[in-house]
């Protein structure tokens, strides 16, 4: 990855972030680092793609009447899953199977545009 692809995958890396259910509306300076942080890694953006989908999945497919988690606060919160992904690599078929599902559970999600951060 060449320093000029920079900000092009941090971009691309936000966007799949807050396409996600329970993320933020929008992403703070520090999503941003941990952005740039995963390029500087020479992380693979769909090791990042998969990482969001497995992470979001993971959350939807608890245990029946576990207790509710809270929103995801920062994109920090899927380094854990790429950290794993990184250490075993997904079968090459299996992120395309995570697309799917992702587009079965994981609906575009319509975030308000409203702040309640006041």
């Amino acid at each position: 990855m060449t320093p000029a692809a920079g900000p092009v995958y941090v971009i691309a890396v936000i966007k799949l972030y807050l396409d996600l259910p329970d993320t933020p509306r929008r992403a703070t300076s520090y999503d941003q680092a941990v952005a740039r942080s995963f390029f500087e890694r020479g992380v693979p953006l769909d090791v990042v793609e998969s990482a969001l989908l497995l992470g979001s999945l993971r959350r939807l497919r608890r245990p029946a009447g576990a207790l509710p988690l809270s929103p995801v606060r920062s994109l920090a919160y899927f380094s854990g899953v790429i950290d794993e992904i990184q250490r075993l690599p997904l079968p090459p078929a299996f992120h395309a199977h995570l697309r799917r599902q992702a587009a079965e559970l994981l609906r575009p999600v319509q975030k308000s545009t409203f702040s309640r951060d006041r």
